[in-house]
């Protein structure tokens, strides 16, 4: 990636990984409070119309942990308010969530495995507190072991993620699968609004809970680690989306990444998606009719 953010001072920076504050809809606080409404709202529409296994472990860790949700009727419904977005995927098997002390959380569709990892920056510093990077790669790559472990049977895994959720998401991609007792069938990503480099956040704020070096920074940037991916551009399709009032950043984040998995032959789209921002690009997926749903359907062959 082009090193042009070593010329910002620290609080444009700040700014520029900011997202509340590139909003058009309103003011930053206001972006925020609204955000986090639509997502209470959706999760209690979709709230009790599920039968649950909970709190099945996936690894030793306390908070490491699975919860199944087995819809009731045609309608996907989960109990977190992160996990709302997806309850549009309708009409298909079974939902899985698997969540962590550390990592947003982890959605997953039986028999095509559907992983949706949501997390925005002020949710990536908290659960950086209670841990660090490597270890939240790691989880997360480790429950998606787990889900594909446990159901066998499944034809293929789904990744989708938003903004740090969509670099966790990558990170999954550029997993070396020879560490671990299976290589789970990827076959496609899905990622919104997403960080892919992380050097450009070590002076800011983000980085002062994870007090991350440059070493441990290049390790956990997918823009990086994209020699080792192994996908087949033949079976994982990958789309790299962005919000029109996303930051410049952000926009420039997406741009490259698309780019550099384009230049190694990667089945790659990118998507600029016009009139959202970072925060009503995904909380449009409970619409049927939005452009970004429909792709989504269309890669995981439900359209």
């Amino acid at each position: 990636m082009m090193m042009h953010w070593t010329a910002m001072k620290k609080d444009e920076l700040e700014k520029q990984y900011s997202p509340s504050r590139w909003s058009h809809r309103m003011a930053a606080d206001d972006v925020i409070k609204a955000h986090v409404k639509a997502v209470k709202e959706g999760t209690e529409r979709a709230r009790g119309l599920a039968q649950t296994l909970l709190n099945v472990p996936y690894g030793e860790g306390d908070g490491e942990r699975l919860d199944a949700y087995i819809p009731s009727t045609n309608s996907l419904v989960r109990r977190s308010q992160d996990s709302w977005p997806c309850r549009l995927l309708v009409k298909v098997w079974w939902w899985l969530r698997s969540a962590t002390t550390l990592l947003p959380e982890v959605v997953a569709l039986i028999p095509v495995v559907f992983v949706y990892v949501k997390s925005s920056i002020v949710q990536y510093v908290k659960m950086c507190l209670l841990g660090n990077m490597d270890l939240m790669v790691s989880q997360v790559r480790k429950s998606v072991v787990s889900v594909v472990q446990q159901y066998s049977h499944i034809s293929g895994l789904y990744l989708c993620g938003h903004s740090a959720g969509a670099h966790l998401a990558a990170m999954v991609l550029s997993t070396d699968w020879s560490q671990y007792s299976i290589t789970p069938q990827i076959k496609g990503a899905f990622l919104v609004s997403g960080i892919y480099d992380l050097l450009p956040i070590l002076s800011t704020y983000v980085n002062e809970p994870l007090k991350m070096t440059e070493e441990v920074a290049i390790r956990n940037s997918p823009s990086k680690l994209i020699p080792q991916l192994k996908l087949s551009s033949s079976c994982c399709q990958i789309v790299v989306a962005v919000a029109e009032n996303d930051s410049p950043e952000f926009r420039k984040q997406s741009e490259y990444y698309y780019k550099a998995l384009k230049s190694t032959g990667q089945n790659v789209t990118m998507e600029d998606v016009p009139n959202t921002d970072h925060f009503s690009i995904i909380e449009q997926l409970v619409d049927e009719e939005y452009h970004l749903v429909k792709l989504l359907l269309k890669m995981m062959g439900k359209s």
